[in-house]
């Protein structure tokens, strides 16, 4: 009995500290951070990594359609304006080689990206061990994390990208022409492979071909003169990595025609596009595209003459 009246007497002191712990305020974290996402294809390990994300005003950079257009169809699907887009670069490794798509913009796209090499080497990796960086095309949020104040971040590794795209973004004459508005991108795509091509670290792709066992590329001209997608399979399973097919799948997938104003060819572009989303939707396999929200993984459905997209179900690997 002694034993619980000390219980009653102390039962009414520990609920008044509970009160106060559980009403004491704490700061908000404010940040979210995905930094990467792994599975298996076949025998060939896949990992996502993000290198942030950033807001683009979606209204006035998708054509074609009116921004107030624009601003309803992204409300329906819950989504504002300015629109919040991922980075997501992709790694594989086949077992002899480490092949990494893309490298994240670096410090070429603001202050919201340039997380690309701290999640890589938090996947486990370090840019030492890889072997052949695929480039899709040289705008900024896929060129920027090749180098760091004028060194490469990837010592051993050649770069890879189509010869026209490099024709286009790293000629002198186009930068010295470029618009006040595209000088960024010629001289961006210039800073961030010029250490690759000095050190005689680049291979220019003229015709589709494969880079290793498993992995092959895949011209898709229009977004840029040599915008290319990479084939990734094995063991029967395949992924198709778009680079910037889309951008806005809950809107493109739905209706291919939709464009974006960063296309250097839209009619080419569009073709790429709606060419590349009836075949996803035709033979299963997965795809990985840029910008979609991380890890940008997942497969495409056909719903009568429209397409839905199923993101990648969460799992872990074992």
């Amino acid at each position: 009995m002694k034993f619980k009246l000390n219980l009653i007497r102390i039962t009414p002191f520990l609920i008044g500290l509970i009160g106060a712990t559980a009403s004491a305020s704490a700061p908000f974290a404010k940040t979210a951070a995905p930094a990467f996402y792994r599975i298996m294809v076949g025998d060939f390990e896949v990992t996502s990594i993000s290198d942030g994300t950033v807001e683009l005003p979606m209204s006035t950079l998708l054509t074609p359609g009116k921004p107030e257009d624009t601003k309803a169809a992204l409300a329906k699907h819950f989504l504002a304006e300015p629109f919040e887009t991922s980075d997501n670069s992709f790694l594989i490794n086949t077992g002899t080689k480490l092949v990494l798509v893309d490298t994240g913009a670096g410090k070429l796209f603001g202050p919201t990206l340039g997380k690309f090499v701290t999640n890589f080497k938090a996947s486990g990796y370090s840019p030492e061990q890889v072997d052949i960086i695929l480039i899709t095309h040289m705008h900024p949020d896929h060129v920027g994390g090749l180098t760091e104040e004028g060194k490469r971040v990837f010592p051993n590794a050649t770069v890879w990208a189509d010869k026209a795209e490099s024709a286009y973004w790293l000629s002198p004459e186009n930068l010295a022409k470029a618009s006040k508005d595209n000088v960024g991108f010629f001289k961006g795509a210039s800073d961030s492979l010029s250490p690759y091509v000095k050190a005689e670290k680049t291979k220019w792709i003229d015709q589709n071909t494969e880079v290793v066992p498993g992995i092959r590329t895949e011209a898709s001209h229009g977004h840029t003169p040599g915008h290319t997608t990479y084939v990734v399979e094995s063991k029967g399973q395949k992924l198709v990595l778009w680079g910037d097919l889309l951008h806005v799948g809950s809107l493109q997938f739905q209706n291919p025609g939709i464009g974006i104003k960063f296309d250097s060819d839209g009619k080419a572009a569009g073709t790429q596009r709606v060419h590349a989303i009836a075949d996803a939707a035709k033979n299963g396999y997965l795809i990985g595209v840029t910008h979609l929200p991380f890890p940008g993984m997942g497969h495409v459905s056909a719903e009568g003459k429209k397409y839905s997209f199923t993101p990648l179900n969460y799992t872990q690997l074992k």
